[in-house]
């Protein structure tokens, strides 16, 4: 789907230039865009490389380990479907830890395997369970601590001060979470958004689908 977005949005700008006679204006801005994006990626090589080794001392130091064992007490609150000892768990909890310490890279597996195990609990397939929604809500909203890929894009661009954006982003993080969270406590409760009533369209959708069949 983005890559059909991505498509119209240059056709329709590739359109809308050559209908009003400026294509050179559109060959030269996508000229020149190319070679700011490749000053732009060389500009960040340094600062992510130094904050993305950072990140990993963090990791292999057992700080994320830490957090890990600080988050369990609120994790078994908001996921009580989801067994204490089960790998779900220790998913979400390395995954979370991970995105409070801007590990992208590593956060990124841990999610998979998170959703794939939660899935392994969910009763029906193809109907998204509470718990799999809060740990999306969470994982899209994570607190973060330290942003490394805002701070490198802020240092190439010549920012003074790349790193006065970890205060902001501490406070902004902590605000959507709690937002984040507070809408799938609440939504989840309404009728209109219950398990049930999703699986009930499903299967509407389904007979539909094989009828047409």
């Amino acid at each position: 789907m983005l890559n059909i977005i991505w498509f119209l949005l240059l056709a329709i700008g590739i359109i809308v230039g050559a209908a009003n006679g400026k294509m050179q204006e559109v060959t030269d801005a996508a000229i020149n865009s190319a070679g700011t994006a490749v000053e732009l990626s060389i500009g960040l090589i340094g600062v992510m490389a130094l904050w993305l080794g950072i990140m990993k001392i963090c990791e292999d130091s057992g700080l994320v380990g830490l957090l890990s064992k600080a988050v369990r007490p609120i994790m078994v609150r908001l996921f009580p479907d989801v067994p204490k000892d089960h790998p779900a768990m220790g998913a979400m909890m390395m995954n979370i830890s991970a995105n409070i310490l801007g590990l992208g890279n590593a956060a990124t597996p841990l999610g998979i395997k998170a959703m794939t195990e939660l899935d392994k609990l969910n009763p029906h397939k193809g109907v998204a369970s509470n718990a799999m929604v809060m740990f999306l809500a969470i994982n899209t909203s994570s607190v973060t601590l330290i942003s490394a890929t805002t701070i490198a894009l802020r240092a190439s661009a010549g920012s003074h001060d790349p790193t006065s954006i970890i205060a902001p982003t501490i406070l902004a993080t902590i605000f959507s979470t709690v937002a984040g969270i507070s809408a799938v406590l609440l939504l989840q409760k309404l009728p209109m958004f219950s398990i049930q009533r999703a699986i009930e369209k499903a299967n509407k959708e389904s007979k539909k689908t094989n009828a047409s069949l």
